[in-house]
């Protein structure tokens, strides 16, 4: 089901649950602001998601009540994790979907990074 990015954080839902330790995952990338990890339904050969470790249901919450040092921490995790995976020369495919229109299902701000093969256009037509 599609997240509305009005409501108020969920803190049982499962990117929570991730940073509490209760669901494992395949982490590949843990500082104070972020936690990059592989997405367990892949679509693409790359698919990790990075997400703050703060509780923030989208970019418009993050970008409204998170500080100076934690926006700027995750975006320079984001980046860290696609060099880390060397997916800079050859290419990656950041994405962020916020509310229902794009088909949030998560109610945990997330940046999905896809690489490993060409991606195609930016939106299904």
């Amino acid at each position: 089901m599609a997240v509305d990015a009005t409501q108020a954080y969920d803190d049982q839902n499962v990117f929570a649950k991730i940073l509490r330790g209760e669901i494992p995952a395949r982490k590949v990338y843990e500082d104070d602001w972020a936690l990059a990890f592989h997405d367990i339904n892949p679509q693409a050969p790359t698919h990790i998601l990075v997400i703050p470790k703060g509780a923030y249901v989208s970019w418009d919450d993050f970008s409204h009540h998170a500080g100076d040092a934690e926006i700027a921490g995750f975006v320079r995790a984001v980046g860290q994790v696609a060099r880390s995976a060397g997916l800079v020369a050859p290419g990656y495919r950041l994405l962020a979907n916020t509310g229902t229109d794009s088909h949030q299902e998560v109610p945990h701000l997330h940046v999905h990074i896809f690489a490993g093969r060409p991606l195609g256009p930016m939106l299904a037509r």
